[in-house]
């Protein structure tokens, strides 16, 4: 709840500090007093745009400070701590406003935007009058306080399950379906290059191999010159082999005359002899094996320059030609279990729809149960609040498939027929300010409980009543004031004394200046407060009397 209001600076209003203790708390004083300023500067606090008309005239800057006392499980203190700002207690909202129209919001001492700052206050203060309104007025946030009121928790929890099963359902399908898509769009040029790789039976490693045998082909040539230039020279006129026979007869003539003198020189000139014919006949054997077939080279050339021309076109290295292959295998092997998959996926998808048609037609029920109930609730509150010609109604209207959500399938609003024979339509566009504002009264009273603003606020929700009206806007407030705190802005003397806590507002005029205070009342003064309201300036002993009278009842 609010339990401190800081001002400074704003409009009238130099400097006040207020306090509240919860309940109901009144303010009263005389028309142009001030009250509405005090609604202004609270409203600055909780995110609402600010003029620079606001700023106290003379001054620099107005500054307006809000603390809340909360349960640590309040959704302000959820929002702010998602946003990582400072979780503490109280939570502070402050805000500065330029005499230039420049404004600055801060949280528990961190600067925040004014768009933040606003979300903040939505979630603690709810503000209803005769310009202004927060909360209940608010379509978007018919639904939940519907489902509050009538304890739907476990089906809106339900609903919201099984819309997000739905959407994973629906996306997996999505995506196996654009999978099978593409697969499909594929399929053609798949078999073919399937056809294409096999025909054609790329090996890992034949680059290489024939890269390298083309290269030998291509200097073969040089090489059977060349052996056949050695051969001539073994060979020729000077042939080796019989140069080192001879050599080798004349020196065994003498062997045994050498005494061994010979033997090194003939065991080299036989094995050099015998290592002649060996390489001559290397030789010999080596030009064979080259052959003379140049159709090989050809061929060879051929192949290598398909196979790579085949890598280029599906953009993988040679050696991976076959592995591509057996990838592309695989990819039309998969096709039949994609759409195996997707099938499964689809029943998938309709038993999640299934599951969520059920949950928010149970929740819809349910919705609809207590949008009856609610309406009658309503409907018995506003005779006594002179609304009795008035017609509530919660209006439940089916969204298109294509709208259906986490919260359900339908649109939650709640409408308001003024007269007898009018069309309802939206509250704030059907009813004058103070007739919606004690509407707003009633479906307070019979929702509390369900509101997620722990402050309520009505800016003299009393106009144009007054008597036994008027003692029924009082103890309707005072019974709202104790489920949450209440903030009342009356002029009626029957809701005042209702109040908890009194406080009033005065404006004093000086000769260069006029400024608006606020005081609380002890007991003795509130009396003569509510006289005044009821007797006017010239307080009389029966308006002492009948101010006793209001307080012992309201009491």
């Amino acid at each position: 709840m609010l339990t401190r209001l800081s001002i400074r600076d704003v409009v009238l209003i130099e400097r006040l500090d207020l306090s509240f203790h919860g309940s109901l708390s009144v303010l009263t004083g005389e028309t142009g007093a001030g009250k509405s300023i005090l609604l202004d500067a609270l409203g600055l606090a909780l995110g609402d745009r600010g003029q620079a008309s606001l700023v106290r005239s003379g001054a620099e800057r107005a500054q307006v400070t809000a603390e809340f006392d909360l349960s640590p499980d309040h959704p302000a203190l959820t929002l702010i701590a998602a946003r990582e700002i400072a979780v503490e207690t109280p939570l502070i909202l402050r805000r500065v406003l330029g005499a230039d129209g420049r404004s600055r919001a801060f949280v528990n001492d961190q600067p925040v935007s004014i768009g933040l700052l606003a979300e903040v206050g939505a979630l603690l203060v709810e503000i209803h009058g005769q310009h202004e309104t927060r909360g209940l007025l608010n379509p978007a946030t018919h639904r939940a306080v519907l489902d509050t009121a009538g304890g739907h928790g476990a089906l809106v929890d339900k609903t919201i399950a099984a819309h997000a099963a739905l959407v994973a359902a629906e996306r997996a399908e999505a995506e196996a379906c654009d999978t099978l898509a593409a697969a499909r769009r594929d399929d053609d040029y798949i078999r073919h290059a399937v056809a294409e790789l096999e025909s054609f039976r790329p090996e890992p490693g034949e680059e290489a191999a024939l890269d390298a045998e083309r290269r030998f082909l291509m200097a073969g040539g040089k090489m059977r010159e060349a052996l056949e230039s050695a051969h001539q020279v073994l060979s020729g006129e000077a042939d080796v082999e019989d140069a080192l026979s001879r050599a080798l007869r004349l020196l065994d003539r003498h062997r045994a005359d050498a005494a061994g003198r010979f033997d090194a020189a003939l065991g080299a000139l036989e094995r050099a002899a015998a290592e002649a014919a060996d390489a001559v006949r290397e030789i010999a054997g080596a030009g064979a094996a080259l052959g003379n077939d140049a159709s090989r080279v050809d061929m060879v050339e051929e192949r290598l320059f398909a196979l790579r021309a085949l890598a280029r076109k599906h953009d993988v290295a040679a050696d991976d030609l076959a592995g591509l292959a057996d990838r592309l295998r695989a990819r039309l092997a998969a096709l039949d279990d994609e759409e195996a998959t997707l099938k499964r996926l689809t029943a998938a998808t309709a038993e999640a729809r299934a599951a969520f048609r059920d949950a928010a037609g149970a929740l819809g029920k349910a919705r609809a149960r207590a949008a009856t109930a609610l309406d009658a609730a309503v409907a018995r509150e506003l005779p006594p609040l002179k609304l009795d010609k008035a017609r509530f109604i919660t209006r439940l209207e089916p969204l298109a498939e294509d709208h259906w959500g986490p919260s359900g399938a339908e649109r939650v609003g709640f409408e308001l027929a003024a007269n007898p024979g009018s069309p309802p339509g939206p509250l704030q566009r059907v009813a004058s300010g103070g007739e919606l504002a004690r509407v707003m009264l009633a479906l307070r009273v019979v929702l509390a409980g369900a509101a997620a603003a722990p402050t309520l606020v009505f800016d003299e929700v009393d106009s144009g009543i007054s008597g036994a009206t008027a003692a029924a806007v009082g103890e309707r407030l005072a019974r709202l004031g104790t489920d949450m705190q209440v903030l009342v802005v009356t002029h009626s003397p029957q809701v005042a004394a209702r109040g908890m806590q009194h406080l009033r507002v005065e404006k004093t005029s000086a000769r260069d200046s006029t400024a608006t205070s606020v005081a609380e009342l002890a007991p003795d003064q509130r009396r003569e407060e509510i006289a005044r309201m009821l007797a006017g300036s010239r307080i009389t002993d029966e308006a002492r009397a009948a101010a006793d009278r209001l307080l012992t009842g309201g009491a």
